[in-house]
């Protein structure tokens, strides 16, 4: 076996409300790859710096300038990200022989498709320039992973599948991963799975529409609904609700993927403007939007999983899982499938997306294919990401 490389992963997800921070000890190679997580770490965005992002995500910024700009302040958040947390876990950065950057997500359409009234090609881009971290971090940074995936016909995610495979396959139990994040995304790891066994998607929204109800509804004073607290306050509309399952992405077979560019703050409009129409209170619209998702969940798993695998078990991460109401609902939803954290593995939810990218980096960082074609819908593996190799390390 290889020596252990100290790899450190970072994830901002759709939300863009910060940046989770992974360290993992990480060595050898597939099959035998080991990847022990150590730390987590989390940092917010400075207010500024969301307002910005979630405008450009949303369409509101359409200059180059704006984006150029948030692309040179992103990388400066991811950096500040890392180096706040190696001085919290008492880790010196020469110790740390790798940093994996997803970036942020400000676009990603994973097939073509009609968006704001033209037909556009695949495309996806995430920014936080890695030249930036790896330089105010003298870390060698890799990012930029979802583009090969596409290039070779991928839909550029999911990628997290290659650490589900490699956390959650077992001889006896089929298992789901599941991540309640801006968007709810699954991978499917069937008992006695090979990698080629192993399928995902996005099932649709996650916390996404939700906090964009919230955010609007409170004017900003919060992001998220805390424990449910708003949702519980109200009662399920369930015209609308039903009006919510229609939704025809619901019903498109996988490989697929989506984002904000369906369900982000023009469907919080929607849905904001269909309660104004038809006087339903803010903590009705909530608590529907709420519901929306397990149950969306729950109509993946009777439309897409369970007829092409038995699932014992479903491990749920992301924000969601911290949302009770959610989670009963698709407790309720799934009788017979046991609901289990993440930590059950030894990788605390919150940090296994963060995790997933310090996993994919060293593959790529060694040259080796590190997407799941039965996931993204590749024709054949790739090696994901580029490389910026920053300044001499100092020790």
């Amino acid at each position: 076996m290889t020596k252990p490389m100290r790899v450190l992963g970072m994830m901002s997800g759709t939300s863009a409300d910060g940046i989770d921070v992974a360290l993992a000890r990480i060595s050898g190679k597939p099959p035998a790859l080991s990847a022990r997580f150590e730390f987590h770490h989390y940092t917010p965005f400075r207010k500024h710096v969301r307002k910005a992002t979630l405008r450009l995500a949303n369409g509101g910024a359409s200059t180059t300038a704006d984006l150029s700009d948030l692309n040179f302040l992103l990388g400066e958040e991811f950096a500040r990200a890392a180096i706040e947390a190696c001085e919290k876990w008492r880790v010196a950065p020469h110790e740390v022989s790798l940093i994996g950057s997803h970036g942020q997500t400000v676009f990603h359409m994973g097939a073509p498709a009609r968006f704001q009234g033209k037909l556009r090609s695949a495309s996806t881009l995430q920014i936080g320039d890695i030249s930036v971290i790896a330089e105010r971090t003298g870390i060698p940074t890799v990012g930029d992973f979802r583009p090969a995936d596409m290039a070779v016909g991928g839909q550029g995610a999911p990628l997290v599948p290659f650490l589900d495979y490699l956390l959650f396959r077992d001889a006896k139990r089929g298992r789901v991963s599941l991540n309640i994040g801006g968007i709810a995304n699954v991978t499917v790891v069937p008992a006695r799975a090979s990698a080629k066994d192993v399928f995902a998607f996005d099932t649709g929204p996650g916390n996404m529409i939700v906090d964009a109800l919230v955010e609007r509804i409170t004017r900003g004073k919060a992001t998220y609904d805390r424990d449910a607290r708003i949702a519980l306050s109200g009662r399920t509309i369930q015209e609308l609700l039903a009006r919510l399952m229609r939704e025809p992405y619901l019903r498109k077979k996988p490989p697929k993927t989506t984002g904000r560019e369906l369900f982000g703050q023009a469907y919080a409009a929607e849905l904001i403007a269909w309660g104004n129409r038809f006087h339903a209170g803010p903590a009705d619209l909530v608590r529907t939007a709420t519901m929306f998702t397990p149950l969306s969940i729950a109509d993946a798993f009777q439309r897409l999983i369970l007829p092409r695998a038995e699932v014992h078990e479903l491990i749920v991460t992301g924000g969601g899982a911290n949302n009770p109401l959610m989670m009963a609902q698709l407790a309720a939803s799934l009788p017979g499938i046991v609901l289990l954290p993440a930590s059950s593995f030894g990788v605390p939810p919150e940090a296994k997306e963060a995790f997933a990218f310090a996993v994919l980096a060293y593959e790529t960082y060694h040259g080796r294919p590190n997407n799941i074609p039965s996931a993204t819908g590749a024709k054949h593996v790739a090696v994901l990401g580029k490389l910026a190799l920053g300044r001499k390390r100092r020790g």
